[in-house]
């Protein structure tokens, strides 16, 4: 079986980034409309802070430290701040994913979240997380502007 982790994560990773490069005001980064509790600059940084960790730490091996906390309090982080983040995030999964073996990826994930599941079930899940908060972030960044 052919593993595509890394050209899924890699395509959806630049989405984001273009997402990001797409708002045209930087303002509207850590805006929201009423109902809508997280922005789209809070939404990437939790997607860097969850995949840094989720693949970086824990399959990867990097020593990133996450800081949740961070995520959802952090504002007016600079736009050029966040795209250099995406851009790490996309050589630290390259890096986590390309080549990495069958049985790698049938090995139990060494966080036990959502049960004692396999690395690949939690790349999954992981690689939904992030498409469902992209999808979030298009869908702001269409609203606010």
């Amino acid at each position: 079986m052919e593993n595509y982790f890394a050209e899924f994560y890699e395509r959806d990773l630049l989405k984001l980034r273009d997402e990001v490069k797409n708002f045209r005001d930087d303002y509207n980064l850590w805006r929201t409309k009423e109902g809508i509790s997280n922005s789209a600059g809070t939404l990437v940084l939790h997607l860097l802070g969850n995949l840094n960790f989720g693949i970086g730490t824990q399959i990867a091996k990097n020593g990133y430290v996450r800081d949740r906390e961070y995520e959802f309090s952090a504002t007016d982080v600079p736009r050029e701040e966040l795209i250099a983040g995406i851009n790490n995030l996309i050589e630290v999964v390259k890096s986590a994913l390309t080549g990495i073996t069958r049985e790698k990826l049938d090995e139990i994930y060494p966080l036990d979240k959502f049960g004692r599941k396999s690395t690949a079930y939690y790349l999954a899940f992981f690689h939904a997380h992030l498409n469902y908060h992209l999808g979030q972030i298009n869908y702001l960044r269409r609203i606010l502007e």
